[in-house]
């Protein structure tokens, strides 16, 4: 079983085992069904059935049926479900071998199956945002500039958000605009992610559907799209990646998948956004190009299950009606200005719509264009909407941010779809505005969503609107829990292992972390437990715990390091922005990066953590050169200060241990080191000079040398005379008293005295070396003397003093390996001692030495100790190369060296076997049986090494060979065993193969291999050339290091130092290192404004950059063509309207000529006709368009709703212009409703009754009872109970009522079974014991309003009145408090809200508390 692999230049390359088709076939199978027709009864032809599939189509039973005999086909009755037959991919052909899934499914499909088809299995990621695409079903034509804003609109959404977007699936209309965007990002953007495009269409109406039919499945179906033979039919589009063909039973029927779109559709909506936790669901979007009546119903019944929509204005037909009318008042929206509209756009349509279709199109329209919050018009023409993905997503935040759950919630439901989407584009310009006011707190949830999606820009945004990250961590749980929560990093794979059960603390993240940066350091983070700590000396307690700890921590150090960890890069860069010690964080993020590139097993992962590690050191050595040209003595201290946040270590030991050679070969690092390996004395010093005082030191008390502190001590001078100066001139005495202040100023510094000059110039590393220098020549000197000369069997005194001498160089080398200031432990120590190559001959040294002086001392051994002796001498003067690499001019060749050294190394091995082939192969050719392994090895080896530098051999050629030169049998020890001869004594080997032989291999090994061992050391030298310095530089700080801590004293007196450090530090115990401390607060605001300036030096050379302005031109280039082809359709555009205008007026004037003449015609000038109607709603006049506009506002809206509630009848449709009675509506036909036990009833004999019964506001498009429970007047009322919240403001609260089934607020009231039963109806909202204490203060209550609700229950005959009643209680009453209590004790039933236009209400009741408001003078 392999593998089956689909391919596609579109989309990405799907792999799906084989393994895994068994269980989706298996799966499909039992849990989607078709449908089929079970009962064939001829149709409008003899052999099609009324379903619309052929005879041949049906089953046996079906055509001759035992049971059904005499009955009519009935859809519900004779179509029956059984397993799909058409499931799998489907393969497009062509050019691009396009592959997409689909499946056959029945109209009744449980939306949770098709929802699981999906996401399980097809293992699509469920969406972030729901694109629902529709409009025109047929091709029309879309503007060129409109059609690539809605290509580039529509993927950029769909890209950015994760969206899914569904449409009808075939290639036609707007279906096949949808995929031609889909197809055009694939082949912009191939290494992106793919766009998941879902068709829902008709499985009867689609052409050549035959080639989808396998009870198994088709893994693919090759799909043939057969555009010009489809007829009637429609294929599938090649675009999109799933489909779900949607079958009744049918065939040739169109719009049989809406119903279960729908459903699908609601269904997404209803999943929780990402996770269960998350507080939002699924959003949804109608996006509308063209569309016919069909899309308006869409639009329509959308708009009511409150989808936000968006209009394409200038996509056609009713897109375009809607946008017309979108910006007008309601009142101008007329049944005559729809029949306009229609006319136009609909164009021969038009002339096929019914008089009663246009009134329920222009009632639908009305309810759009009232429903404001749910649509947005898209205007190319119009500067708010750069592109539709930014209208599609503002229509969303528009619709969430007025739905009816208004307050913080809508904002944090708007930010938590912005997060989703991750366009933080809108949630700067939507959501962090003016309007909206964000504390810290408020906003935590959203950082810890954020970070968890890995949203770098809304990270950096909610920093700049006011997150505090010290709040947000202050609960330690919070970075447990993002550690946690990201299973994909090395650190999280380390902590699983470590932790296996339990849960993960700090204090393992604190070990793992140690362990990357080294163990050098000491802990980032305390143990997880509470500890107690005593100190002695202040005989303090001092008690730490989380909480404590958590408040000296760094909060941008903790989530750089968590981002570090993790190699999120965008992620670690804001952190690192706001993190107290940059340059040790960047220093360390570098360390940290490296040792997990090593521990990394897949090469690319490893190969981003090295880069991040680089960019890393970049930022570390560009903060510091700020720092250095700023001001060079805080640059210095904050290289050597000991960082609290990463572990007490320090940026130049940080540096060290993570390599960061371009760190220290910066300038700023060097002078530190140049002054370090100065010591006392000014570096401006010439060596010259400092080797004479070396040896004549009198000379420094004459000024010939110059020292630090004189320097120091010298500018200070200068800078107060520069200061007497200036105060003498401004008579300011403030800076001179300042410094007095001062005392531990540079001022107070003294000269150094006769004993401090010296001391400071023998304990100069640069004074420790050059003596050193010096005690390695006479030690070379020495030992070449005794080798030479002085070598006896009683040793002398020159070679006595030689082994003393050793003794002393073997001393320190055991002090640098136990000397540990930096705290690094044996085993770390040792490891370090063990990696330097000096080192190792000096251990090499020591050991050869041992051995040739053991030797030396046994008389049988004399000689082969003279020659270990010998050797060693070797070894020590290679050793004594590590002098030169203080050289700028020879410590980089040094270097170059070693590197060749290494490239020879490997190249030996390939040397030897071409040395050892045409050895071995010679020498058995030459010799016969030669036992001797020195002569073999000698003939083998020695000799074809030697022939590669020119030493030929004479025994191969005839011509040169000698038989003296020879032993016959190989019995002299000083001969080689001669070939083999023959009788006369003659070579018997063939002459003219060794001779080829030797040819070939010097052609080969002198040639060929030789040159490529130069081409070698030629690529190593260019390739260490340009490094070689920055290298050396890095390299430079060991030596400096080791002559820093060196004792004065050159070998061997440097016995006594050593016995003085003894007695010190293991004898007496004394420490002998005390770290200075620095002033870190002040240091620390220092660097962060180097930082900041670093930074902004940055962007601007990035802005500055060639890259940049390229773009930023190609921007410009853009929005200019974009604005002259705005202009350029706008202007034609107001062409075109002129021109409409003009053929209006002159038809206008030409009727109005007309009644002229025919005026004058009749003879009767007081003639009363009346002048011809105009269609045009400009020439209505000012006082009769606000006159219908008060008649509008005064009409009821919700009573006109074209679906009733609770019922599946549908009003009349009534335009707002038609509602008032005295309108005249001809075409007005309500239903009379009435509901009864059994359901809806409809009735029409009781119009006489129902006459005496008229809707005060006019006409509802329904007659009788309806819902309610009387004719005529159905009063309820409310009791609005309310008080005085006291605190820094005073706020109103209203009582509400909390209904737990429903998780609602209300308030106290309901409906009447009487007139002014208000008690009754108390009674039963607040219960027994509050209606018995509001009892008698009903009647002291304020009567807030009284009248007409405008309610969707009301009817022509049956309407709903109401009242609303105010009791304000007194804060310090004793009913009030009594109040109060009870309100307390109802275990939440009872609620006090804040009268605001934020409350939870039901919009009616809002209204209701917008009078209380205003009768309390507060504002709602």
């Amino acid at each position: 079983m392999g593998e089956a692999v689909i391919k596609s230049e579109q989309f990405p390359t799907v792999t799906i085992p084989s393994l895994q088709r068994p269980s989706v076939t298996s799966w499909i199978r039992e849990n989607i069904h078709r449908r089929e027709c079970c009962f064939f009864e001829k149709g409008v032809r003899e052999d099609e059935c009324k379903c619309g599939h052929s005879k041949a189509d049906h089953v046996g039973e079906a055509i001759q049926p035992d049971n059904l005999t005499g009955e009519s086909w009935d859809k519900h009755r004779h179509v029956r479900k059984v397993a799909t037959d058409a499931f799998g991919d489907i393969s497009f052909g062509g050019l691009a071998q396009k592959t997409s899934k689909y499946a056959r499914v029945a109209t009744d499909t449980s939306s949770e199956i098709l929802y699981q088809l999906l996401t399980k299995q097809w293992k699509l990621s469920p969406p972030n945002l729901l694109i629902s695409v529709t409009g025109g079903a047929k091709n029309f034509y879309l503007k060129a500039r409109l059609k690539s804003m809605f290509h580039r609109g529509l993927t950029k959404v769909a890209q950015t958000t994760g969206a899914w977007i569904i449409t009808g699936g075939t290639h036609a209309g707007v279906m096949k605009h949808v995929g031609q965007a889909v197809r055009d990002h694939a082949l912009s953007s191939s290494t992106q992610g793919q766009i998941v495009a879902i068709g829902v269409a008709t499985w009867g109406i689609i052409h050549n559907r035959d080639a989808l039919v396998n009870p198994e499945g088709c893994f693919p179906a090759d799909y043939e799209m057969d555009i010009e033979g489809q007829g009637r039919l429609s294929c599938l589009d090649n675009n999109h990646t799933h489909f779900l063909l949607v079958d009744d039973g049918t065939q040739g029927n169109y719009g049989v998948e809406i119903e279960l779109r729908s459903s699908l559709e609601r269904c997404i909506t209803r999943k929780r956004l990402g996770n269960k936790d998350s507080r939002v669901t699924i959003p949804a979007v109608c996006v509308v190009l063209d569309g016919g009546p069909g899309t308006l119903n869409t639009i329509y019944n959308a708009m009511l299950n409150g989808t936000p929509c968006v209009i394409l204005e200038g996509s056609g037909r009713i897109a375009n009606v809607i946008a017309q009318v979108a910006g007008l008042p309601l009142f101008r929206v007329t049944i005559a200005l729809i029949h306009q509209l229609m006319k136009k756009f609909f164009g021969q349509e038009y002339e096929n719509f019914s008089h009663l279709k246009i009134i329920e199109w222009t009632k639908k329209i009305q309810d759009i264009i009232r429903m404001s919050h749910l649509l947005t018009m898209f205007r190319i023409s119009e500067d708010n909407h750069s592109d539709v993905d930014v209208a599609i997503l503002q229509a969303l935040l528009k619709a969430s941010r007025t739905s009816e759950r208004l307050g913080m919630d809508c904002w944090k439901r708007q930010l938590e779809l912005a997060i989703a989407w991750n366009r933080v584009d809108l949630a700067e310009t939507e959501i962090f505005t003016e309007e909206s006011q964000w504390k810290s707190s408020d906003l935590h949830w959203a950082m810890r969503l954020a970070l968890d999606k890995n949203r770098p820009r809304f990270v950096r945004l909610l920093l700049e609107n006011g997150v505090s990250l010290k709040d947000f961590l202050k609960d330690e749980k919070t970075l447990c829990e993002l550690y946690r929560e990201k299973p994909g990093c090395i650190l999280r794979s380390k902590l699983a292992k470590r932790v296996e059960r339990t849960a993960i603390s700090m204090t393992h993240v604190s070990d793992e972390v140690r362990h990357l940066l080294g163990s050098f350091t000491q802990a980032l983070y305390p143990p997880s437990d509470m500890s107690c700590q005593f100190d002695l000396r202040t005989e303090e307690t001092s008690l730490r715990s989380k909480g404590s700890m958590g408040s000296q921590r760094d909060p941008g150090r903790d989530l750089f390091l968590w981002a570090v960890v993790q190699n999120n890069k965008e992620l670690a860069e804001i952190f690192w922005e706001l993190c107290t010690d940059s340059v040790s964080a960047a220093l360390a993020a570098s360390k940290i990066l490296k040792t997990m590139a090593k521990e990394e097993s897949d090469a690319d992962e490893a190969e981003d953590m090295r880069e991040l590690a680089s960019h890393y050191e970049d930022h570390a050595i560009g903060v510091f050169s700020e720092c250095h040209s700023s001001d060079e003595e805080r640059a210095r201290e904050l290289l050597v200060r000991a960082s609290p946040s990463w572990g007490r270590t320090t940026c130049l030991r940080l540096a060290l241990e993570a390599d960061d050679k371009s760190f220290v070969a910066q300038s700023g690092v060097q002078a530190f080191l140049t002054q370090i390996w100065c010591g006392g004395l000014s570096v401006d010093n010439p060596v010259w000079r400092v080797l004479i005082c070396m040896v004549f030191f009198p000379l420094i008390h004459t000024g010939f040398l110059v020292f630090r502190r004189d320097e120091v001590i010298h500018r200070e001078d200068v800078k107060n005379k520069d200061i007497e100066s200036v105060e003498t001139v401004t008579g300011s005495t403030l800076q001179t008293n300042s410094r007095n202040l001062d005392p531990s100023g540079p001022q107070s510094l003294k000269p150094l005295s006769c004993w401090g000059r010296i001391v400071h110039l023998y304990s100069s590393p640069q004074v420790k070396f050059y003596w050193n220098a010096v005690s390695h020549f006479a030690f070379l000197f020495l030992f070449a003397v005794v080798l030479m000369i002085d070598f006896h069997a009683t040793p002398s005194a020159g070679e006595v003093l030689l082994y003393v001498w050793l003794l002393s160089l073997v001393c320190e080398e055991v002090r640098q390996v136990f000397y540990n200031p930096d705290g690094f432990g044996f085993k770390k120590k040792a490891k370090m001692y063990i990696n330097d190559l000096w080192n190792i001959l000096d251990v090499l040294f020591i050991l050869l030495f041992a051995v040739g002086l053991t030797f030396r001392l046994t008389s049988e051994l004399l000689y082969a100790g003279k020659i270990f002796l010998c050797i060693d001498f070797v070894v020590f003067c290679l050793r004594f190369m590590a002098i030169f690499t203080v050289s700028r001019t020879l410590g980089p060749k040094i270097i170059i060296v070693r590197r060749m050294m290494t490239d020879m190394f490997f190249f030996m091995f390939l040397l030897s076997i071409w040395v050892v082939a045409y050895g071995v192969a010679k020498q058995g050719i030459l010799i016969h049986n030669d036992d001797r392994l020195d002569w073999i090895v000698r003939g083998a080896i020695y000799e074809p090494y030697l022939i590669i530098f020119g030493n030929f051999p004479t025994n191969i050629d005839y011509a040169a060979f000698d038989l003296d030169s020879c032993s016959m049998n190989g019995t002299d020890p000083l001969k080689p065993k001669c070939p083999v001869l023959n009788e006369n004594l003659t070579p018997a080997f063939p002459e003219w193969l060794t001779i080829i032989m030797l040819c070939v291999y010097l052609l080969f090994a002198n040639i060929l291999l030789l040159n490529l061992l130069i081409a070698i050391f030629n690529l190593t030298f260019q390739t260490i050339q340009d490094n070689t310095d920055r290298i050396w530089k890095f390299q430079r700080y060991q030596l400096i290091q080791e002559y820093h801590t060196r004792p004065a004293a050159p070998p061997p007196f440097i016995l006594f130092s050593h016995f003085y450090l003894f007695v010190r530090n293991v004898l007496l115990s004394r420490a002998s290192i005390i770290r200075q401390e620095f002033k870190s607060e002040e240091l620390l605001s220092w660097e962060a404004l180097m930082k900041d300036r670093y930074l902004l030096s940055t962007k601007q050379e990035k802005n500055q950059s060639m890259e940049r302005r390229i773009l930023d031109t190609s921007q410009k280039v853009t929005t200019i063509t974009d604005r002259l082809e705005r202009e350029k359709e706008a202007s034609s555009a107001a062409v075109v309207q002129r021109l409409a205008r003009l053929e209006e007026q002159v038809c206008q004037s030409a009727k109005a000529l007309q009644w002229i003449m025919d005026s004058l015609k009749s003879q009767g000038f007081g003639a009363k006709e009346a002048q011809p109607p105009t269609w045009s709603a400009s020439d209505e006049s000012p006082e009769t368009l606000i006159d219908a506009s008060e008649k509008m506002d005064r009409n009821h809206v919700k009573a006109c709703e074209l679906h009733y509630p609770d019922s599946k009848l549908r009003r009349f449709p009534v335009p707002d212009e038609k509602v008032p009675w005295e309108i005249s509506f001809s075409s007005y036909r309500p239903t009379c409703f009435t509901p009864a036990d059994g359901g809806d009833h409809v009735d029409g004999s009781e119009s006489e009754a129902l006459d005496n019964y008229r809707n005060p506001r006019g006409r509802t498009g329904i007659r009788g009872r309806g819902a309610l429970s009387r004719l005529g007047p159905n009063r309820s009322a409310e009791l609005v109970l309310t008080r005085i919240r006291e605190g820094q403001r005073s706020f109103l609260e209203y009582l509400a009522v909390w209904d737990e089934s429903k998780e609602t607020l209300s308030l106290p009231g309901g409906a009447l079974q009487s007139d002014g039963c208000l008690l009754v109806a108390l009674e039963r909202t607040i219960g027994k014991t509050m209606y018995e204490k509001l009892k008698a203060k009903v009647s002291e209550g304020t009567k807030v309003f009284e009248g007409y609700v405008d309610d969707c229950r009301n009817t022509d005959n049956a309407w709903v009145e109401n009242t609303l009643l105010n009791i304000h209680l007194d804060t310090w009453s004793q009913f009030a408090a009594d109040i109060n209590s009870m309100v307390a004790g109802s275990n939440g039933a009872l609620q006090w809200q804040d009268v605001s236009s934020k409350t939870r209400l039901g919009s009616d009741q809002r209204d209701s508390l917008r009078l209380v408001a205003k009768l309390h003078n507060r504002k709602f």
